[in-house]
């Protein structure tokens, strides 16, 4: 079947005045460093199609993404199940959820929804005949495990081997830097799908607004010819842009931006397109257990709890918190897989460890997956088992980071099993 694609983008900066959800304390915004974006890709191959949507913000709530797809169904006649919609885990943003003691900005979100409903509308319309290439190359320079472990066997996150507690670091990285690349069948770019691991956390405690190094990506990117790049960020809830092992020499936002648009055309220059690709859409919701939390959990006080910013914001978020957990049960939590050949988006709706990302990228095999975290909702932290026993500020009890350690291996488990499914088909 002819491939055809499209790609849209919207500003969807807040005004000045808005709240910040980049921490879990209040931050008024007084200024815009770059605008903030909504992106969109749609690819279609007859009568199949995948829709992927971006946006610069922290996370989406499971709520948001059903009104989008409904409203992209009712409005556009697109299937809404092959919707994927992912945050950047951009910090320099609005509220779009709870967090902490910042409440979740409703007047934004009004405004936010329809207007990603209309930047995707017109990446459907904007559908031409299109060619794809598929690559990658590694970079291991911009992303780094944060989490050090100590002597005495605990872990401090954004620890320094400065500190002569430090021991070693706890975990790898993920280095894979993957691009799909869009064009017309006269090759002139359309746009790209870019996937990589990495946290945003630039300017999140500032008064400032900005899309983070995704945002610089972007703007990069289109400078150079590609007028809509569609960032998708991976497994990096234990990854940052802060390397433990040189304190203090982290890379600005248009370092990073700059350096991922240098890798992309590296890619982009060895690139084979070609004008068919089999495309496929399937998710699965399953629930999630809750931790069973301890009075010193509740409290801060477990051996290796870590609270960052204002410890008495975490003890003002836990009777409702615990109340939660009590009155529900359990978390839904959905999994989504985009076939595009033998390449698959693999959705996680969390900030997950890179530990279980590069599990579904080597059990995934044969089949080239890419994990998107932040995607179709916001569970909170999800590390790996091993990180619970010497804590940190990822395992610390709150409202990010809520689950029981057995909840990353059963996302894992349930991607896996999607992505076998794709195979049988």
């Amino acid at each position: 079947m002819t491939l055809k694609a499209g790609f849209a983008e919207a500003d969807i900066t807040p005004p000045i005045g808005s709240l910040k959800a980049g921490w879990i304390v209040r931050i008024v915004s007084d200024r815009v460093l770059d605008p903030l974006h909504a992106r969109a890709a749609v690819i279609q191959s007859g009568p199949d199609s995948v829709g992927i949507i971006s946006l610069d913000t922290l996370s989406i709530r499971w709520t948001q993404v059903a009104e989008i797809r409904r409203r992209i169904q009712s409005r556009c006649g697109f299937p809404g199940d092959r919707v994927m919609v992912a945050a950047t885990h951009n910090h320099a943003g609005p509220a779009m959820a709870n967090v902490g003691d910042v409440p979740r900005d409703e007047a934004y979100l009004e405004k936010v929804v329809p207007t990603v409903v209309e930047t995707f509308g017109r990446a459907l319309e904007a559908c031409r005949s299109a060619e794809i290439g598929m690559g990658w190359c590694f970079e291991f320079d911009l992303s780094h495990n944060r989490r050090v472990i100590q002597r005495d066997g605990t872990v401090r996150c954004h620890g320094s081997f400065a500190d002569p507690a430090a021991l070693c670091l706890e975990g790898p990285l993920d280095p894979d830097l993957a691009v799909l690349a869009l064009r017309s069948t006269d090759a002139k770019p359309l746009g790209l799908l870019v996937n990589f691991a990495c946290h945003p956390t630039h300017h999140g405690g500032t008064t400032e607004l900005s899309a983070g190094y995704p945002g610089m990506l972007a703007a990069e990117m289109k400078a150079r010819g590609w007028p809509v790049t569609v960032f998708l960020n991976g497994a990096s809830g234990n990854l940052h842009d802060a390397d433990p092992t040189r304190p203090g020499q982290g890379k600005t936002t248009e370092q990073i931006g700059r350096a991922l648009a240098d890798d992309v055309e590296t890619v982009l220059d060895g690139l084979a397109f070609r004008s068919e690709a089999r495309l496929a859409a399937r998710s699965r919701t399953i629930q999630l257990p809750y931790r069973h939390v301890t009075a010193e959990e509740a409290a801060g006080t477990v051996r290796g709890a870590q609270r960052f910013v204002d410890p008495a914001a975490y003890d003002r978020g836990m009777p409702a918190l615990l109340e939660r957990i009590r009155t529900r049960g359990t978390q839904p939590a959905e999994v989504q897989v985009l076939d595009i050949d033998d390449w698959a988006l693999v959705g996680i709706p969390a900030e997950y460890f890179v530990q279980h990302g590069l599990r579904i990228k080597e059990q995934g095999r044969p089949r080239h997956a890419l994990v998107v975290g932040c995607a179709n909702g916001m569970v909170g932290y999800v590390p790996h088992r091993e990180a619970f026993g010497r804590g940190g500020y990822e395992t610390t009890f709150t409202g990010s980071s809520r689950l029981a350690p057995e909840a990353g291996d059963m996302l894992a488990d349930c991607a896996l099993g999607l992505l076998s499914e794709g195979l049988a088909r």
